[in-house]
């Protein structure tokens, strides 16, 4: 009976300790300190992360249902900025991507790795949660792939694809998130294999068609447009 007894008295003791160093507030009702929350009926964890009077400070981890001790998301906040550090996680612990977000925004520079690996994949800019910036875009052996500009949430000017072993392949022109402007398609040597011009997304005037450099055909867009 004794040793039931001190059964519930350690229990008791260890639940208030626990609630004692989480989950606390100030006097004036803010959240302060270590805080955990967990998903409703288990006891997997949502969230931690240490409260200053109700506002976020340092690194806060953000899980799953089923995720384990494995974070799916990490947020670092500090006490004179409004931006946080953003990184993303595989189910393995791999970094997917990282960046600074203010709110709900992103914004400055993101990065993105390929899957399971720390070799990046992408990088791109935000501006108030808009793409804004150079957006590029690699192959796995670090090769630029793509590249192209944004301009708030816009694709505008020259778009670049190249093949693995960095040779020119395609070339578009955007202007207002629109193909408008010369478009060009290249063959494994760098010679043009296609060319002609869009106007707000659709083929415009002669588009010409190359075979080993050579002129085989053009044609005039659209179908069955005249000449003046």
């Amino acid at each position: 009976m004794r040793n039931r007894f001190l059964f519930f008295v350690f229990v008791y003791m260890t639940t208030i300790g626990y609630t004692q160093k989480f989950n606390s507030f100030d006097g004036e009702g803010k959240r302060h300190g270590r805080w955990q929350k967990k998903y409703v009926n288990s006891d997997q964890l949502r969230y931690e992360g240490t409260f200053d009077h109700g506002k976020e400070i340092g690194e806060f981890k953000f899980y799953k249902p089923n995720s384990g001790t494995i974070p799916t998301a990490t947020k670092m906040f500090s006490s004179d900025s409004d931006s946080v550090q953003v990184k993303y996680f595989t189910a393995k612990g791999k970094v997917i991507s990282k960046g600074k977000m203010i709110g709900k925004e992103r914004v400055g520079l993101w990065t993105y790795y390929h899957k399971g690996s720390s070799k990046i994949m992408m990088t791109e800019d935000y501006k108030a949660g808009k793409l804004h910036g150079e957006q590029k875009t690699y192959f796995e052996n670090g090769q630029l792939t793509e590249k192209i500009i944004y301009v708030r949430g816009e694709k505008q000017g020259k778009r670049i694809v190249y093949s693995e072993k960095g040779v020119l392949i395609k070339e578009f022109t955007y202007e207002n998130d629109q193909l408008h402007g010369i478009t060009k398609y290249y063959d494994v040597k760098g010679r043009v294999r296609i060319e002609g011009n869009y106007k707000r997304d659709r083929k415009d005037g002669i588009w010409s068609y190359y075979e080993n450099g050579k002129l085989l055909e053009q044609k005039r867009f659209p179908i069955g447009k005249t000449g003046s």
